[in-house]
């Protein structure tokens, strides 16, 4: 999969981008706050995904400007495929999202479309933040292999906001607590396949970010990840994801049931759950250096590159924003032979800092515009 084409304006700060990508490398070079970033966050939000800054939607659209448009073509190895998101300003912000020129419903359709994987350099917060940061990440990540997954996530999230809404009311001695049961059989249903979604993930890309990181460290240290669901233990997760486990979820939701009124607010279930990512033996997100942190948050990304390569059988698409700058020679030669099959998109406010082996197109960047 490579990008032909791309098109951006008033994203941002940017205005009139248009370029013809390197089939192999691209090199994004300027100053701090020209707009580096902002080139690949508008092709990134083209894959389905939500910004990977935490950008909102209302903040894309230039300041003084009343609309913004990203588009790209692609070659998916078979055909020519368009992806266009437009957004426009009013008391409704209006959303237009097609794809080969057919408006879209939301952005399900483009998971299935345009496979990318972003470094950024605050990945390492996926080893040193919350547990939040790293389910978000296996769920981004899973979504990409299997865009039901998406679906699943979504509907979890509109049944918890029902059943929170509810527990709030019986907090207050309101609603009909008979209700809640109604929310719970269906949040058992979508968090079961959601946690065994995870887990068959997590255990697809643990063998890999360990054999990554063996290489990375040499030989030196053991990099495992491992799933700590909030519902069931590891061996339940032998059994198919049917009635059996369902009950299971149900039955936790259940056991909460009271402290959750008490607190209006749902404590158990896959917002609960972990990502336990261990250094030999230790919480790395407890007791590991700085090195190793940047080191797991990097093998991690590259390992998704691999499975989203090896299940689609298709290369993904690399963004790599202000990443190689940071790596040593040794390091920075690890990930481009990792990524030699893909296309590649970096940032940098210093080409000299790059390895002289990345060659290809280079899009000078100042003030939000570009020349080559």
């Amino acid at each position: 999969m490579r990008i032909t084409y791309a098109e951006i304006d008033g994203f941002k700060n940017l205005s009139g981008i248009s370029f013809a990508p390197d089939p192999k490398y691209n090199i994004i070079a300027g100053r701090n706050a020209q707009g580096k970033t902002n080139i690949l966050e508008a092709m990134w939000i083209l894959s389905g995904c939500r910004s990977f800054r935490g950008s909102k939607e209302k903040d894309y659209i230039t300041i003084g400007r009343d609309r913004m448009s990203s588009k790209i073509k692609l070659w998916d190895g078979q055909r020519d495929q368009m992806i266009s998101y437009q957004l426009t300003k009013g008391a409704a912000p209006s959303k237009l999202i097609t794809l080969n020129g057919v408006k879209q419903n939301g952005t399900r359709a483009l998971f299935d479309v345009f496979r990318c994987v972003a470094f950024i350099p605050d990945d390492k917060e996926i080893i040193k933040g919350s547990p939040e940061r790293r389910r978000n990440f296996i769920d981004m990540a899973a979504s990409q292999l299997n865009p039901l997954f998406v679906a699943r996530l979504n509907r979890h999230a509109a049944i918890m906001n029902q059943r929170n809404a509810m527990l709030k009311q019986l907090m207050q001695k309101r609603g009909d607590r008979s209700i809640l049961e109604v929310w719970d059989r269906q949040a058992a249903q979508e968090g079961a396949v959601i946690s065994w979604m995870r887990h068959e993930y997590i255990s697809l890309i643990n063998g890999i970010c360990s054999e990554l990181y063996r290489t990375i460290s040499g030989g030196e240290e053991e990099l495992t990840l491992e799933y700590r669901s909030a519902v069931y233990r590891s061996e339940d997760f032998e059994k198919p994801c049917g009635p059996e486990m369902y009950d299971m979820y149900f039955d936790k939701l259940r056991e909460t049931e009271e402290y959750d009124i008490r607190t209006g607010t749902t404590h158990s279930g896959v917002n609960r759950d972990e990502i336990v990512i261990r250094i030999n033996g230790l919480s790395a997100r407890d007791f590991g250096s700085q090195g190793q942190i940047k080191s797991a948050a990097l093998v991690m990304k590259l390992a998704q590159a691999v499975i989203c390569m090896k299940r689609t059988k298709d290369a993904p698409v690399v963004f790599l924003d202000d990443v190689m700058g940071e790596l040593d020679e040794e390091r920075q030669r690890f990930v481009l032979g990792m990524i030699e099959d893909m296309q590649v998109f970096l940032t940098t406010p210093n080409e000299s800092a790059l390895l002289p082996d990345i060659k290809g197109k280079v899009l000078h960047i100042s003030g939000g515009r570009i020349t080559e």
